[in-house]
């Protein structure tokens, strides 16, 4: 049995209390992690050529207020 394997039966497993709290853990630390990953990818300079594309579509008035 894979890990993947285990840990899904143990979810299959708890309570519907358990399950609430394991799901509320799951979605911060899902949050916090693509926190950490968007924060290395800008710090990389990954996320350039978006920024840039959409200043250009912004200064070239493909844009409009929210």
């Amino acid at each position: 049995m894979s890990k993947i394997e285990s840990i899904e039966q143990e979810i299959a497993r708890l309570d519907d209390q358990g399950f609430a709290a394991f799901r509320a853990w799951f979605l911060e630390y899902e949050s916090a992690r693509w926190d950490r990953q968007i924060k290395a990818d800008a710090a990389a300079g990954k996320l350039d050529p978006l920024i840039e594309q959409a200043l250009a579509d912004h200064r070239a008035g493909k844009t409009r207020p929210l």
